[in-house]
């Protein structure tokens, strides 16, 4: 299926569909920054403190927080997919199942379409 046959009003809905998308990798691509560095930030933290010649309880509640915030971010990460997983089931919904909106490589399974599989059928 492609814009033409899709008609006037696919044809809208596909340019929204693709809008979307590039919202939706722009999101998933900052989300996956913000894990990065806070991660990053956290790990460096306790061997600062050790290079610095400091007690282990300096910065202690700062790990913690950076710790936090890390796992805050995870989840975030974890709704950005169910965000994506939803967008696919929309996608289908309105009739761009066929489709190919965005960059294809990152997509998560969706459930729905986790059970369909091809098989070969005698003729």
């Amino acid at each position: 299926m492609n814009v033409q046959t899709l008609g006037n009003t696919g044809a809208k809905t596909r340019i929204v569909a693709n809008q979307i998308a590039e919202k939706l990798i722009a999101a998933e691509a900052a989300i996956n920054a913000a894990v990065a560095a806070v991660a990053s930030l956290t790990a460096s933290m306790p061997m600062a403190s050790q290079e610095a010649g400091v007690g282990i309880h300096v910065g202690h509640d700062a790990l913690m927080h950076a710790m936090e915030s890390c796992q805050q971010l995870v989840k975030a990460r974890t709704n950005i997919i169910r965000t994506h997983s939803a967008l696919r089931t929309a996608q289908s919904d309105v009739g761009l199942e066929t489709v190919a909106i965005g960059d294809l490589t990152n997509c998560p399974p969706n459930a729905e379409r986790q059970d369909r599989h091809l098989s070969v059928v005698a003729a």
